[in-house]
Parts: structure tokens; sequence; C-alpha cells
């Protein structure tokens, strides 16, 4: 049990008062508590507790018209400008579609949630913000200047919780939720046989759930054939050739509640300190390179032929961020994005002759 004392509601709210500039994470790790209760405490004062009840937040976005979709992780901030339409609901998986806003939700994992208000000079910025249960952020919904403010309050209001209480019961960390097996005594025989057999990318977690590894040490595993290491710069690099060569590419970042995807091309690459950051129209990436620990293509089988795929990983095995080059169901893979996947820097195989 975690015995530390924590700050009072409205110590956290004078300490937001004289940090007007500190992001909301950074200044919630400050003060040792969550992001959620750092939101919390402002309940009453330009926060609204709301029920996270994922499909009706999800059928009411759409009428709210264009905004802003942001999942992030420790080390990865992907941001959306679009319209959430083309809505599947579900109790264990729901979706959105769109051609902007493309997203996997896990709704159960969601289990905080607040409209928040803050006053920046004469504007207001109004936000939706989901946490998990240990107060980590899982997904946040930012209003636009082309947003419909009445549909966003409607939303709100249907949503709105009894409990405005400006405090939130956060559990310990929670557990990894990925699978971490004994490689010593994987079987690699197994595993490069159920690898080979695979014809749809979605099967490859089941796979891994099967023979009880995480998706790093079947990489680390599976044989160059499949999987190789790259150099950690080969990021930067497919940043620039792909940007230079137009080449439309997919970008999934994700958390245990939410994985958002980009598909399309990138344009404007801004390096900043440890961040390389793509601000594009529509599409705002923000990744620390510093937190990059090995970054994987990987290969898998589908019925339309093999996909590559880009794998990065953090320092406890975490992944990051994946990239694929833009595809759709039955089409091949991009022979520009082979290409370049292919021909990315490698680090020498320590078994290659």
């Amino acid at each position: 049990m975690d015995q530390r004392v924590k700050s009072a509601p409205h110590e956290i709210r004078r300490a937001r008062t004289d940090n007007p500039k500190t992001r909301e994470r950074d200044l919630a790790a400050h003060l040792g508590i969550s992001e959620a209760e750092l939101v919390a405490a402002h309940c009453g004062d330009g926060v609204v507790r709301i029920e996270p009840r994922v499909n009706d937040l999800l059928t009411g976005l759409e009428a709210v018209g264009e905004v802003m979709a942001l999942t992030r992780n420790e080390s990865a901030v992907h941001e959306k400008i679009g319209v959430y339409d083309k809505v599947v609901t579900g109790t264990h998986n729901a979706m959105v579609l769109g051609e902007n806003i493309d997203l996997r939700i896990f709704p159960k994992v969601r289990a905080h949630g607040f409209a928040v208000e803050k006053r920046d000079g004469d504007e207001i910025r109004r936000s939706l913000q989901f946490f998990d249960a240990a107060g980590e952020a899982v997904h946040k919904v930012h209003l636009r200047p082309a947003s419909s403010l009445y549909a966003y309050q409607k939303l709100v209001a249907a949503l709105e919780s009894s409990n405005q209480e400006p405090t939130v019961d956060i559990s310990g960390p929670l557990p990894d939720d990925e699978i971490h097996g004994d490689e010593a005594a994987a079987n690699l025989d197994d595993l490069r046989d159920r690898w080979s057999r695979l014809t749809d990318v979605h099967q490859f977690f089941g796979m891994l759930k099967t023979l009880k590894l995480s998706r790093r040490q079947a990489v680390r595993l599976v044989g160059q054939d499949y999987a190789w290491q790259l150099d950690n710069e080969a990021v930067r690099a497919m940043f620039h050739h792909a940007a230079e060569g137009e080449m439309p590419i997919m970008c999934f970042v994700g958390n245990r509640g939410c994985i958002q995807i980009h598909s399309g091309p990138i344009k404007s690459i801004k390096p900043m300190g440890p961040w390389i950051n793509v601000l594009d129209e529509t599409f705002h990436l923000h990744l620390r390179t510093d937190h990059i620990h090995e970054v994987w293509a990987v290969r898998k089988p589908t019925k339309d032929g093999h996909v590559t795929s880009l794998e990065v990983y953090d320092a406890d095995g975490k992944m990051i961020i994946q990239f694929f080059g833009k595809r759709h169901e039955g089409e091949s893979e991009r022979d520009d994005w082979r290409f370049l996947a292919e021909n990315l820097p490698r680090i020498p195989s320590p078994t290659a002759a």
C-alpha cells in the first residue's frame, strides 16, 4: 500500500495556480500524484466529473464536429485533428474508423472521466479527459474553433456524474498486461512454424499468448528472416525518407486503453532536443528519441504477402510506437515502404558469420 501523504485538493489547486505553464503530467509527477488526481482536485472549478461510458461518448462525439484526439504513452504523443465518425461500439473493444481519427479502444480500462475548461488569456480551452484506475491518461479529446459548443455541452450534461468530489480513488500501479515468458525455454521451431503460418497481422497477438512470449521476446528469437534489429537512428532516417518521398505510412501509438493510428504522408519533421516532432496540418507526433532502446524491422506473413513493420521499444521492452506502409485489407505491401524498411541501417546479428 502507498503510505505517502498526498496533497489535499486545495494544495493541488494552489500548485496549479503557482505553475500555470507546467504541463499537467509533469506537475502531477512533481507533486507525487497521478494526473487524474490533479484534474479531479479542480472539480467545481472548471472541471466536471463525467462517467467514462465509452459507447455513449463515441456516439455523441460526432455531433461535436472537428476536434483533436490525443493518445499518448510515456515516450510518444499522437494527435489527430478530425471528426469521430464511423464509430463501432462494443463492450470489450470499440473503434473509430474515420478518415482522420482512427482508434482502437478498450472500454473497460477507462475508470475516470472529466470535462475540463481551462482559461488561457481570453480563450477557454475545453477537453474531455479519460484515465485508467491508476490515474494514467488513456485518451483526451480537445475542442477546436470549428467544434460545436452546443453539442459538446449536451454530451457533457448527458455524461455528468452525480459524484463531483474533488478527490478520486486511485489504485496502485497497474500490473503489466503483457506476457513475459522464459526465452530460454521457448520452442524456437514452434515459434517459427506458427509465425510462418500467419495469414493476418491481427493473429500475431494470439500467437504470442499461446506461446507465452512478449512481442519483443518473439522478435528477438524468431530469426533474421522474420525480424532484424536496426540502429536506433533508423527511426529518424525513416521519417526523413518517408517525408522526402511523400510516402504514406501508418503510425500507431498506444497505451493499455487506446491505440491511435495515423494513415497518410508526413511532411514537416522538426527535431527539438530529445524530441522528434511531426507537425503537419491534421497530424502531430512527438517522440522521445532518448527513450528508444531497440528498433526492429519485423516481417509478418499475410494472405496478401508479407508486411513489414518498424517496432520501437523502450528499456523495459514496452512498445513505444509502430510503423507500417499504408495499405488496405486485400492489398499487397507498398514496394517503396518495403524497400525503405529493408535498407535502413541494421545492427549486425551476433550469430552472423
